[in-house]
């Protein structure tokens, strides 16, 4: 996934102080986040969370013996997703299927 940590919502204020080379008028300044960022202690979850949900609510059933694994059965076709932290293993007996699903996670 391109970015994939930096699509996690957050649902808390999270501040940091702003980076150098910015400038800032202000000394006491920060930025305040609205989406995660690589490095944040909650962008692994907020990940998980987000892509998780996605996929309920496009039929996927989570596994209950690994939880990084998500499978969709529809007539004859299967297909199964598998995640690593950004990564996603993506297979099936329906390439139309695992195309559209490419396209779909990519938007």
């Amino acid at each position: 996934m391109n970015n994939a940590f930096l699509h996690g919502d957050l649902s808390k204020d999270i501040y940091m102080s702003v980076p150098q080379g910015l400038g800032s008028p202000n000394p006491n300044q920060v930025c305040k986040l609205l989406k995660s960022l690589y490095g944040l202690k909650q962008a692994s979850i907020k990940w998980y969370a987000k892509l998780t949900g996605f996929l309920i609510s496009q039929g996927y059933k989570q596994s209950a013996s690994d939880h990084s694994l998500f499978t969709l059965h529809s007539d004859s076709m299967f297909t199964a997703l598998l995640m690593y932290v950004d990564d996603v293993i993506l297979a099936g007996n329906s390439m139309t299927k695992i195309n559209k699903m490419k396209d779909t996670l990519d938007t």
